[in-house]
C-alpha cells in the first residue's frame, strides 16, 4: 500500500510529461492528416497515433535493452571542416530535425505562392503513406519523453501505461487542435513556424549530442527555456498582428460605407 501512491504520482507526472512534449507532435499530426481526403483525416490521425503507441512500447524495451549499445557511437567524422560521432539516437534526432524543417519550409511555400496544389496535394497522399509518417515522425518525437520517463522512473507498467494514457489524450487533441487549424487557416502559418523551430531545436540537439563542430565550432543545444520563449513571442506577434489587420479591415470597411 505505500507503494501504490508514489507510483500513482509517478504515473499522473509522467502522463503530464508526455502531454507537454507531445504538443509539438500534435502540430506534424494535423498537417500530415490534411494531406488526406478529408473524410479520412480522422482515420489517419486515430490509426496514426494507435500505432505509435505500440512503436513508442516497443521503443521503451529496446531502449531499456540495449540501452548500451544505442548509445554507444556507431561511427566517427574527423577532418578539418566537421568532426563528430553519430550513434543510433543522434541520427535520428538530426534526420527528424532536418525533416521537419524540410515540411515546414514546404508547407509556407505553397502558402506564399498560392498554389491550389496546395490544396490538392492531400488528394494525392495516400492514407498508408499518411500513416506511415505520422508513425515514424513520432517515434522521432518519442525520444525525448521516453528518456524522461526512463529518468523518473524503473517500474515498466508506469511507464507504459503514460504512454497509451498520453496516446489517447493525444488522438482527443489532435481531432481539437485539426478542428481549429481548420476554422483558423490563419494559424497554421503559425503552426508551420513552429515546427520550424521544433527542426531547428531537434538539430542542436542531435548535433550536441553527436559532439558535431564545424572549424572548431561546437554545435550547441537549444536550451528549453530560448525554445519556450521563442514561441511565446511567434503566439504574441501572431495575435497581436492578427487583431491589428482586424482593426485596420473594420476602418477601411467604415470609410467605405462613408
Amino acid at each position: 500500500m505505500a507503494e501504490i501512491l508514489p507510483n500513482i504520482l509517478t504515473l499522473l507526472m509522467l502522463i503530464m510529461l508526455q502531454a507537454v512534449l507531445g504538443f509539438d507532435n500534435l502540430l506534424y499530426i494535423s498537417i500530415e492528416s490534411k494531406r488526406v481526403p478529408e473524410e479520412k483525416q480522422k482515420m489517419v490521425r486515430t490509426w496514426g497515433i494507435g500505432l505509435a503507441i505500440v512503436l513508442r512500447i516497443v521503443l521503451l524495451f529496446v531502449l531499456m535493452f540495449l540501452m548500451e549499445k544505442l548509445t554507444a557511437p556507431w561511427f566517427k567524422v574527423d577532418t578539418y571542416a566537421v568532426s563528430g560521432s553519430f550513434g543510433f539516437s543522434e541520427i535520428i534526432t538530426l534526420f527528424g530535425g532536418a525533416f521537419i524543417i524540410y515540411t515546414a519550409i514546404k508547407e509556407v511555400l505553397h502558402m506564399v505562392t498560392l498554389e491550389e496544389g496546395h490544396g490538392s496535394d492531400a488528394k494525392k497522399t495516400s492514407v498508408a503513406k499518411a500513416i506511415t509518417m505520422i508513425v515514424v515522425m513520432n517515434a522521432v518525437f518519442s525520444f525525448d519523453s521516453i528518456l524522461g520517463a526512463m529518468a523518473i522512473t524503473e517500474v515498466a507498467w508506469i511507464m507504459i501505461t503514460a504512454i497509451i494514457f498520453s496516446g489517447i489524450l493525444m488522438i482527443w487533441m489532435a481531432d481539437k487542435v485539426s478542428s481549429f487549424l481548420q476554422k483558423n487557416r490563419m494559424y497554421e502559418v503559425l503552426g508551420l513556424f513552429i515546427l520550424f523551430i521544433v527542426g531547428i531545436l531537434l538539430i542542436s540537439e542531435g548535433g550536441h549530442k553527436a559532439h558535431l563542430s564545424f572549424f572548431g565550432h561546437h554545435v550547441e543545444a537549444m536550451s528549453k527555456a530560448t525554445f519556450y520563449f521563442v514561441i511565446g513571442v511567434l503566439v504574441a506577434v501572431d495575435i497581436i498582428q492578427g487583431r491589428y489587420q482586424k482593426k485596420l479591415m473594420a476602418k477601411q470597411a467604415a470609410k467605405v460605407r462613408l
